[in-house]
């Protein structure tokens, strides 16, 4: 069952029992779905009110790749689950014969591969969130400047977090050039999720002050 499909109590325990996934994967594509829904909020709370007529405009924007980049962390959720059970599948492919050993091996380099790239298009995915979450915050409705500010903080957290299972999984991965893009692509997403992260900071600190 997807798991967008579950309910969450039931999801919730199945993250909680001794089964290893799903894991910190899903979990960090949920974390970027949930801080894109955040910045879809923000968005709604501002688009249709005549004081911020003139935010419309650009919120309207956010909010078309809010919604879209939601659905993909959900989507990405699934995956990263699914690449772990294509991992582990590999490892319990027989190794008695020459033939069998060199299958399993291949399996498990295209395993590790995709364990790899599905936690890193999250990452990136959030980094993009954490942007956009920055800008509703510069531009929504000041009444709402914690949901975006939350929704940076959620997107930083989940894109640290997917950053950790792409690092877990690079060790496995013997395509060597593949594994250099994939740590240039990790490096590049968790400096803009950095930037933004300071930016937004800055800017609740100084909406907030107390």
């Amino acid at each position: 069952m997807a798991f967008e499909k579950m309910e969450v109590q039931a999801f919730l325990d199945e993250l909680a029992s001794n089964s290893p996934a799903p894991g910190g994967g899903s979990v960090a594509a949920l974390a970027g779905s949930l801080a894109a829904g955040l910045v879809s909020m923000v968005c709604h709370l501002t688009i249709g009110k005549e004081k911020y007529k003139d935010n419309w405009a650009v919120m309207e924007g956010i909010v078309t790749k809010s919604e879209d980049l939601r659905a993909k962390c959900v989507d990405l959720m699934n995956k990263d689950t699914e690449s772990f059970n294509l991992f582990m599948a590999a490892i319990k492919m027989p190794k008695d014969t020459d033939e069998q050993k060199t299958a399993r091996k291949n399996a498990m380099a295209d395993a590790s591969k995709a364990a790899t790239e599905v936690p890193l298009r999250t990452l990136e995915t959030c980094s993009i969130i954490s942007g956009l979450a920055l800008t509703a915050g510069k531009h929504g409705n000041p009444n709402a400047i914690s949901d975006a500010g939350s929704a940076a903080l959620l997107a930083e957290a989940a894109g640290k977090a997917a950053a950790y299972n792409v690092r877990v999984n690079l060790p496995g991965v013997k395509d060597e050039a593949f594994a250099n893009e994939c740590k240039s692509r990790m490096r590049k997403a968790l400096d803009v999720i950095a930037s933004n992260s300071r930016d937004a900071n800055d800017l609740l600190d100084h909406q907030l002050s107390l």
